[in-house]
């Protein structure tokens, strides 16, 4: 996946999460977090195309709960999901979260946001 098809402003993030797929429910840690998608961690298989239910535990209080679709997967890594089907409240949720996020990661003086 080429950096020319990332349309949306990426954030570096440290969140743990949980996810749902077609043959497990397992955890993993969001590092890349986009208003259209996420990186997830985790060592568990996913496959292309397949759908799936992520949680997101917000830093304050709480989860945020978005469906995806894969697009890829890296081996004992993680994979990387688009997210599909969001609401109006949870695009605003999901919006808040990116710039709370946005706002801790630059108080710490580090790198936080990659435009690609």
């Amino acid at each position: 996946m080429g950096a020319d098809r990332r349309q949306s402003e990426r954030v570096y993030v440290q969140l743990n999460a949980r996810w749902e797929g077609v043959w497990a429910r397992c955890e993993g840690h969001i590092v890349d977090l986009s208003a259209t998608g996420c990186f997830v961690l985790t060592a568990d298989r996913v496959k292309p195309k397949e759908l799936i239910r992520v949680e997101i535990e917000l830093p304050t209080e709480g989860w945020l709960y978005l469906w995806g679709e894969v697009v890829y997967r890296i081996e004992e890594m993680g994979f990387a999901l688009r997210f599909t089907g969001v609401s109006d409240m949870e695009q605003a949720m999901l919006d808040l979260l990116l710039e709370f996020m946005r706002e801790e990661t630059s108080n710490t003086d580090a790198p936080a946001i990659a435009m690609k």
